[in-house]
């Protein structure tokens, strides 16, 4: 029986399966088959997970944290988050204000379910991360997306904004640095989308600020330091810690914002695990060794892939100043063929890299524009060397 059949609820098949991962899905079919995929789809960081961390959780284990804890967090790491809050990026969070989640992700949809009703709009600057979408379309309310292009290096201004600014817009989500574009908004920039939306009653602002430290420009700034009783700042341990798997994010909100999302959250979830809580407490207190050595990697393979990508004809990349991900403009390849068959856009062309180049990448459809691809450069130079290499080669076949 098909989703089609109708038992499924409207809410379930109105929203489509994360494009990242199906992506990785796929790269993993074919890689049970036998055929060597070069995966650059995920952003993941291909680190483990820094000893230190790893230790909290074994001693937390022998220390029995097995039990059910505050649906919020732990005290002492909220506590901690708090604190990190004041230290590097002079944000007044109290602890009462931090909610822990099962991941960033978690978070952000926290706030949206608490916050949007269905006749809302949330205005989406594109590109966007792909689940800003589909969690809109969960809460009932209505995306209003702001298309950005790599001439602005995918960034929107105040101005651009206002334009879509009407009586339903409720919310405002981006991300600094930004997935998929690894595009930084500047401390100038943020307040003058801040003052734009504090001139407006009612218009709140998620910011997403899970890649804070992956940052080539310079200092990170929030725009919660120009508005801050109407922005949740999310962020989380996966893409500075290399912890994507311990699942744990947070955010910091106004306090009735909070207390509505802890209230949610003990619906759903409750607290997320004691034990990898216990090691994102030990990072947050940890020295930001590891950190640096992390993003000087990143930066070195951000400087290779863009010197590696120019030597193909026909793609555009902008530089970007955060994250992971470089996201070429690629239409000129559109409508070129390859044994007959045209591939008209990103989707197609993201999928014929993959079952003819063997190399992975994300469509820029699923991050609202049509004419990129995402790929991600937390693998291995050698891994990116030979990804690059694969897709000239196969570019270089279309006719």
């Amino acid at each position: 029986m098909s989703e089609s059949s109708g038992f499924l609820s409207d809410r379930i098949n109105s929203i489509s399966e994360s494009e990242t991962i199906a992506m990785a899905r796929k790269s993993r079919e074919l890689q049970a088959k036998g055929i060597d995929i070069v995966n650059l789809s995920l952003g993941e960081p291909d680190f483990n997970t820094p000893d230190f961390i790893k230790t909290a959780a074994k001693e937390a284990i022998d220390k029995n944290f097995s039990k059910y804890m505050p649906v919020a967090g732990y005290a002492d790491l909220r506590e901690a988050i708090s604190k990190k809050f004041k230290r590097e990026n002079n944000l007044n969070y109290s602890a009462e204000q931090i909610v822990v989640s099962t991941g960033a992700k978690q978070s952000i949809a926290n706030a949206m379910l608490c916050l949007l009703n269905p006749c809302d709009e949330v205005l989406v600057p594109a590109p966007y991360w792909v689940s800003y979408i589909e969690i809109i379309k969960l809460t009932g309310a209505s995306a209003v997306v702001i298309p950005s292009g790599i001439s602005t290096n995918f960034k929107i201004t105040a101005a651009q904004l206002k334009k879509y600014v009407t009586p339903k817009t409720k919310m405002l989500v981006y991300s600094s640095p930004c997935n998929p574009t690894g595009s930084v908004y500047t401390k100038e920039e943020l307040k003058s989308i801040a003052e734009l939306i504090a001139s407006y009653k009612n218009i709140f602002i998620i910011a997403d600020e899970i890649y804070e430290y992956i940052n080539y420009a310079g200092k990170h700034e929030s725009i919660a330091q120009f508005i801050y009783d109407r922005t949740i700042t999310i962020n989380g341990m996966s893409k500075g810690y290399a912890m994507t798997g311990w699942r744990i994010g947070y955010m910091g909100a106004p306090l009735a914002i909070a207390q509505a999302c802890d209230k949610l959250q003990g619906q759903f979830t409750s607290g997320a695990s004691s034990i990898a809580q216990r090691a994102a407490l030990a990072a947050m207190n940890g020295t930001h060794d590891t950190i640096e050595v992390m993003k000087k990697a990143f930066l070195r393979r951000r400087d290779m892939i863009l010197d590696l990508l120019r030597e193909i004809p026909g793609l555009r990349s902008n530089v970007p100043d955060g994250a992971f991900y470089v996201f070429p403009e690629v239409k000129s390849y559109f409508g070129k063929k390859f044994n007959g068959t045209a591939l008209n856009n990103a989707d197609d062309l993201s999928m014929y890299l993959l079952t003819e180049g063997h190399v992975a990448t994300v469509s820029g459809g699923a991050f609202g524009d049509k004419d990129c691809i995402r790929i991600s450069y937390a693998a291995s130079e050698e891994q990116i060397r030979e990804a690059v290499k694969r897709i000239k080669i196969s570019l270089s076949r279309l006719s």
